[in-house]
C-alpha cells in the first residue's frame, strides 16, 4: 500500500506524454479545428476524464505540444552576456546554427505548417507558436544584445532591431518558406553554421561599437 502513490506519481509523465504524442499526430492529420479531443483520448487509449485531468482544454494541448518540439532550443534561449568581441561573436554563431537546426526539424516544420493551414479557422494555433517560438527566440536575442551593448561590444541602436536584422539574415534566400513548401532539403550543419556565421559578421559590421 504505501508504494501505491509514488507508483502513480512516476506512472503520470508517461501518461501525460502519451496524451502529447496522441494529440500531435491527431493534430497533424485532421488539423486543430477539426481534432476532437474524443478522437485524442481514443489514440491515447486513455477516458476524457483522464485527458482534463492533464490538460484543461485542446489549446492548452496544443500549447503543450508546441512547447514539447521548442524544448530543445530551450537550453540556447539562456544566453550569457558577452564580455569580448570574440565571445559576442561566438555566442551569435552559436545560437543561430541552433535556431535554424531546430527549426528546421520535420516535427517543428509540421507545426507551422498546422499553424498555417488553421490560420484562417484557429488563429489560437498560430499566437501560441508565435509565443512560444519565434517571440521567445527573439526576447532572449535581444537580452543578450542588449548586455553586450552595456559591454560597450554594440553601437547604439535598438536591442529588437538588432534581433529582427539578425535573424531576417539567417533566414535570408527565403529559406523558411522554401523549408514550409517543401521546395529545399532541411540544412545540415555545415550549412547552418554558414548562415549563423554570416548573419552574426553583418550584424557586427551594421553596428560597430562606437
Amino acid at each position: 500500500m504505501p508504494t501505491a502513490e509514488p507508483l502513480a506519481t512516476a506512472q503520470a509523465p508517461a501518461l501525460r506524454d502519451r496524451i502529447l504524442s496522441a494529440a500531435f499526430q491527431t493534430f497533424m492529420e485532421h488539423g486543430f479545428s477539426g481534432a476532437s479531443t474524443l478522437d485524442i483520448a481514443k489514440r491515447a487509449k486513455v477516458s476524457k476524464r483522464d485527458l482534463y485531468a492533464h490538460f484543461g482544454s485542446k489549446q492548452a494541448m496544443l500549447a503543450a505540444c508546441i512547447a514539447a518540439r521548442a524544448e530543445r532550443m530551450r537550453v540556447s534561449l539562456h544566453l550569457p552576456v558577452p564580455r569580448n568581441h570574440a565571445a559576442l561573436r561566438q555566442t551569435l554563431i552559436e545560437f543561430g546554427a541552433t535556431v535554424v537546426r531546430e527549426v528546421s526539424t520535420p516535427q517543428v516544420l509540421a507545426v507551422h505548417r498546422l499553424a498555417l493551414t488553421e490560420a484562417e479557422n484557429s488563429p489560437d494555433v498560430a499566437r501560441t507558436l508565435d509565443t512560444i517560438g519565434r517571440a521567445a527566440t527573439r526576447e532572449a536575442l535581444s537580452r543578450m544584445l542588449a548586455g553586450a551593448q552595456s559591454a560597450a561590444l554594440l553601437g547604439a541602436g535598438s536591442a529588437g532591431a538588432m534581433a529582427d536584422d539578425f535573424t531576417a539574415i539567417l533566414w535570408r534566400g527565403g529559406l523558411m518558406l522554401r523549408l514550409l513548401l517543401r521546395t529545399a532539403p532541411p540544412p545540415g550543419a555545415k550549412e547552418c553554421e554558414r548562415r549563423a556565421r554570416a548573419a552574426a559578421d553583418a550584424l557586427l559590421r551594421l553596428y560597430p561599437p562606437a
